[in-house]
């Protein structure tokens, strides 16, 4: 059993909703990432997903497009954030990882070569936000053969049919953005999504992780009634830029794990209740 399927599987048991913090590998430094990923686990979180920087993220709103660029200042690439998490694996063998990214940086080190690059670091999926299952043919099959779960985005406006199509090709779980836009919106309609979710649910037993516009412990707690997962990007990611520029990367990096672990912490409390 993956990783991934066991973690829905015991949570399922407990009664519970996983809680996914995304953070963007190297943001502010490439020296946090590491002590956050490791942080966000003591308080709550049930799997990491870590993004890899790039150039173009168009799929982002400005918040994690700025998180990304900072992440480049130091030249983070996708060897580094794999390097990452095969470090975080010498002490963790439990939490899921997912990689959040682009194509093109795959592309670039080449399908097999990243897929079996990504297995043996430990990650467990790969939610690649620009390629449709129709243009996939020659990925899934790769990053199913090293045992990487491929995760897919369902939007408000996916019909039904499309729905069955990209769940067919995705396993781990199903992303839903809950919102019309990019990352880091605020308008988010609790029943709207639950509605959404009845649908997608007549069409696949994968669990549902629900992200976008999730800001507090009120909002995750309302999702958290009616998805099997929580997804909160944006709101931990502007607590990285407000302490980005501290007198000393190390001051500016226990501030942001201090400031991340209270949102986290207050947001399992709230999905526990």
């Amino acid at each position: 059993m993956s990783r991934i399927k066991g973690c829905f599987a015991q949570l399922k048991k407990e009664n519970k909703k996983a809680l996914i913090p995304y953070v963007a590998a190297g943001d502010p430094n490439p020296e946090i990432t590491l002590d956050l990923m490791h942080s966000m686990v003591e308080s709550g979180a049930d799997i990491i997903e870590l993004g890899v920087p790039f150039s173009d993220p168009m799929a982002d709103g400005p918040v994690i497009q700025k998180a990304s660029e900072r992440a480049l200042i130091y030249g983070t690439s996708l060897t580094d954030v794999l390097g990452i998490i095969k470090s975080f694996r010498e002490t963790n063998n439990d939490t899921p990882v997912v990689l959040m990214g682009y194509l093109n940086p795959i592309e670039v080190m080449g399908y097999e070569t990243f897929a079996q690059a990504a297995n043996e670091a430990g990650v467990d999926g790969v939610l690649t936000v620009d390629i449709p299952p129709e243009e996939a043919a020659d990925y899934i099959p790769v990053l199913k053969a090293a045992e990487l779960d491929p995760i897919f985005l369902l939007s408000p406006t996916t019909t039904k049919e499309r729905m069955a199509l990209i769940c067919k090709y995705a396993s781990g779980f199903i992303y839903y953005v809950a919102v019309k836009g990019v990352t880091g919106t605020s308008a988010l309609d609790t029943t709207e999504v639950a509605n959404r979710l009845d649908i997608i649910k007549q069409v696949t037993d994968l669990p549902v992780g629900v992200g976008f516009g999730i800001k507090n412990a009120e909002t995750a707690a309302a999702i958290g009634a009616v998805a099997e997962a929580v997804v909160v990007g944006s709101a931990l990611v502007n607590l990285v830029e407000q302490n980005a520029h501290a007198l000393s990367n190390a001051e500016g990096n226990k501030k942001i794990i201090t400031e991340i672990s209270k949102v986290l912490l207050s947001m399992r409390t709230a999905l526990d209740a």
